[in-house]
């Protein structure tokens, strides 16, 4: 291998202390793995050349934020011509829009999603106010059917994610298949809209057709300004939270997982991924510190990637939530309970794929921390 070799980006670091964007030249080796940072405007060496594995290959492509020795760095272009030929893969990121008619759906679209090759990096059920649905529509605000369209977009809660994969864009409109589902179910019989969706306005799913509108829509879902967004739909009555693991994501089971969910007859009423540190998952996981042996593994599982929580709603729902999770062990859980859900998709008791509230009493307090205290 080539240990000269390197790639160049621009990179944003936000300073916090300062309240401003600082711009850096990122180097990365391959050769070795390691890093160099330069400081644009100073023309100043900011990190000597230093070995980091945390960085791999894969991570830098335009959009891309990075965590280099806990600064989080967006990748906002390449740094030379031989970065740009080398790496300037197609690798983009869209969005894909569940609709109020397809929510019941969301399992098995994300299925297609992941079967598809994507990569989910944002997800988060959202409602919209009458002014959210009209800014995400304003190019058609002339057109006749403009009302019943914001009627229908503020009905009931969507499903936004932030999805990633060569050609991204161009690959998610071909899933869609045509904008009206009676003309997709003649020309294009395999796709979401044909599958789920109704006409031409209640066709299940959305995605942006150029790199421009992409961009404008993501940024409407999930501000990069640090603004949440529209809101998320958690109810906090009757409920109890159940988190899907970050082994299981990185897996491709969130679909098949939320298909099961739904089977079973729970209702999904608030759902989003996080990306958690150390320190929230250890004050999550509070109550188990001292009393479960596997304490620190389970910490380290839970931040290990992105995981997705959920708020589940359904009477005395904490007992019954619970018992279709089975037990933690899913060795014994395959044993006692074969349906249940760690039965299914468990490995070990660490990655036992979902963790779920214990007390009926702390139901409420879970879906809080997640869908009141990290999303703010």
């Amino acid at each position: 291998m080539n240990h000269s070799e390197r790639y160049v980006f621009i990179a944003e670091w936000y300073d916090p202390n300062a309240s401003l964007l600082r711009r850096y030249e990122l180097l990365f080796y391959p050769g070795d793995g390691s890093v160099e940072m330069h400081d644009v405007k100073n023309h100043r060496t900011f990190l000597k050349r230093t070995k980091y594995d945390d960085l791999r290959l894969e991570d830098l492509f335009i959009g891309n934020k990075v965590n280099i020795f806990s600064r989080q760095l967006v990748l906002i272009d390449y740094g030379d011509q031989y970065t740009a030929r080398q790496l300037g893969s197609r690798k983009e990121k869209t969005l894909a829009l569940i609709k109020p008619d397809a929510v019941s759906k969301a399992g098995e679209i994300i299925e297609i999603i992941n079967k598809a090759g994507f990569t989910i990096t944002k997800l988060k059920m959202m409602m919209l106010s009458r002014k959210e649905a009209t800014d995400f529509h304003v190019d058609h605000q002339s057109r006749p059917f403009f009302n019943e369209l914001i009627q229908f977009f503020t009905s009931g809660p969507v499903i936004a994610l932030e999805i990633l994969r060569d050609d991204a864009i161009c690959e998610w409109k071909r899933l869609l298949g045509p904008a009206n589902s009676g003309v997709a179910r003649t020309d294009a019989p395999g796709s979401i809209r044909a599958l789920f969706g109704t006409d031409g306005i209640r066709n299940a799913a959305h995605g942006p057709d150029s790199f421009a509108s992409a961009a404008r829509e993501m940024e409407l879902f999930f501000p990069s300004s640090g603004g949440c967004g529209p809101a998320n739909t958690a109810k906090f009555t009757n409920c109890t939270c159940c988190i899907i693991k970050p082994h299981a994501i990185s897996e491709g089971l969130l679909g098949k997982i939320l298909m099961a969910i739904r089977e079973a007859g729970f209702d999904i009423s608030a759902m989003q991924m996080f990306n958690m540190d150390r320190v929230n998952v250890e004050e999550f996981y509070e109550v188990y510190k001292g009393v479960v042996t596997e304490y620190n593994e389970m910490v380290t599982e839970m931040y290990s990637g992105p995981c997705v929580a959920m708020e589940i709603q359904q009477n005395n729902c904490t007992k019954t939530f619970r018992e279709f999770c089975g037990p933690a062990d899913p060795e014994i859980a395959r044993h006692l309970r074969p349906e249940t859900l760690r039965a299914i998709f468990g490995k070990t008791k660490i990655q036992n794929a979902v963790h779920c509230t214990d007390l009926p009493e702390d139901g409420l307090l879970e879906v809080q921390y997640f869908f009141k205290i990290l999303d703010n």
